[in-house]
């Protein structure tokens, strides 16, 4: 059986960058196809009906929609509308904690939801964001949510959902993740050094901060001399989480213990850890 996921791409966040990569690495499963909608970088009605009519009409078997701010409503609309269209939805989305009443809502909902705390709102003010400054913090931010785990965690809960379908369930009988990707949740059995543990513990803890120190920056502050150096602060922070990042797997890799967690083309999940070795 080839299992059809569809990913809804609506404006953009790092784990949208690499949700649908994550489930097939090297281009080979035999077991699932993806199909990806994206609205491009904006989230206005038309787009996102542009999005959910191209979603509809491939029938995947589940969908992702993945978003900023998934508590918006353009975000809300899309998963309400592929739902009324018989198709099971999980939601990626960065932190929505905070909003407790839409939080709850969409807790006590059928949907699948996997908060990623650490994919925080970038700087985006015009006297500093230019689009190398863009790239250059997504690809920071990539980084950080690829090493410290969250993105294994993230395709492990996914990859749940494909072999549900495989195994002959669908529509309400797949249970959906729902998942709030804590630095605790990113680190777990990740690390066989407790000080890559702790760095990559830290780097989450600082890149989830970063969306508050942007909010500040982007809406609570007036003046180009005053914002200008919060946001860029934002984003330094961001750099440090990588760096953090970086020296927790270059421990990792000098005890030989980068756990590695391939797919075979069938899509079963195989592990190893020592560099010259079989994947099993």
């Amino acid at each position: 059986m080839v299992v059809k996921v569809g990913i809804a791409k609506l404006g953009n966040i790092a784990s949208g960058v690499m949700a649908e990569l994550l489930l097939d690495e090297r281009a080979d499963r035999e077991d699932m196809q993806t199909f990806m909608a994206t609205s491009g970088t904006k989230l206005q009605p038309e787009d996102i009906d542009r999005v959910v009519t191209n979603m509809k009409a491939w029938a995947p078997d589940f969908c992702i929609v993945v978003s900023p701010n998934g508590v918006l409503p353009g975000p809300k609309g899309a998963r309400e509308a592929l739902a009324a269209a018989g198709i099971p939805v999980v939601v990626i989305t960065d932190d929505i904690t905070t909003k407790k009443e839409d939080f709850e809502a969409l807790k006590a909902s059928s949907f699948g939801y996997i908060i990623m705390k650490a994919d925080a709102m970038i700087g985006a003010r015009r006297e500093f964001l230019d689009p190398i400054e863009m790239a250059d913090y997504n690809g920071n931010l990539v980084k950080v949510l690829a090493l410290t785990g969250a993105f294994r965690k993230l395709q492990n809960a996914l990859d749940d959902v494909i072999d549900q379908v495989k195994a002959g369930k669908k529509g309400a009988d797949l249970v959906l993740p729902k998942i709030v990707m804590t630095s605790d949740k990113a680190v777990e059995g990740e690390f066989s050094n407790p000080y890559a543990l702790a760095k990559a513990r830290a780097a989450y803890e600082m890149a989830s901060s970063v969306a508050g120190i942007n909010v500040k920056g982007c809406f609570m502050t007036k003046g180009h001399e005053n914002y200008t150096p919060i946001v860029a602060s934002a984003h330094e922070v961001m750099r440090q989480a990588m760096l953090i990042c970086d020296e927790a797997r270059e421990i990792e890799k000098s005890v030989d213990g980068v756990i590695r967690k391939p797919h075979k083309n069938d899509g079963t999940r195989v592990e190893k850890k020592e560099l010259i070795s079989k994947p099993w």
